[in-house]
């Protein structure tokens, strides 16, 4: 699966390294996630960050691919013996997101993202408890996205979307877990006249 994971992140790259039309762009803002599954857990939600880069690429005048890559900080809360703890599980995200795009700025956005974890934390109160690691969850992460984006002719714009888990992260025990992460966030365009070359 790592393999399949770096030979998905390299095609990305190269895909908008090589585009000739590729713009490129910086990214941030906030989620807001939890965790689903088929036991009953009652999972609450857990805010996050995400960050990264991205590449918006034209197709058409209306249509356009836009790789990414995020680092994500997702998990959820749950109570145990009416203590609640925060479980962080954080990701590096490759969404590739179809867009279409309308004259007044706004776009449609769709498309799958593949998650590597990177990382596994349990806390309560600020303190870790060790109650669950890397080992219990598996590597990848497979979801959906969709949602809906603005540019302003500054390059600065707001991209909000909601991620729907795809795939079982759960690798010990048989409870279905899945990543669902709502995501809003400003993205500023390196090329400032990006959204007047679209038109």
């Amino acid at each position: 699966m790592k393999k399949i994971s770096l030979l998905v992140l390299t095609s990305f790259l190269a895909m908008a390294l090589f585009a000739q039309n590729a713009k490129f762009g910086l990214k941030a803002g906030l989620n807001a996630a939890t965790l689903s599954n088929n036991q009953g857990v009652d999972f609450n939600t857990k805010l996050g960050v995400h960050a990264g880069l991205l590449a918006h690429i034209h197709l058409a005048p209306s249509w356009a691919l836009q790789p990414e890559i995020m680092y994500s900080s997702q998990g959820a809360k749950y109570t145990i013996s009416g203590a609640e703890h925060e479980l962080g599980l954080n990701y590096v995200n490759i969404p590739l997101q179809v867009q279409y795009m309308f004259n007044n700025g706004f776009r449609l956005q769709t498309g799958p993202q593949i998650g590597i974890l990177a990382s596994v934390k349990d806390k309560l109160n600020d303190t870790e408890t060790g109650n669950f690691t890397s080992d219990d969850f598996k590597s990848i992460d497979f979801a959906w996205s969709a949602g809906l984006g603005y540019l302003t002719y500054s390059g600065f714009g707001i991209d909000a979307r909601y991620n729907f888990g795809l795939s079982n992260i759960n690798e010990v025990g048989t409870n279905n877990l899945k990543n669902n992460v709502f995501q809003v966030g400003l993205f500023y365009m390196l090329n400032n006249n990006h959204k007047a070359q679209s038109k």
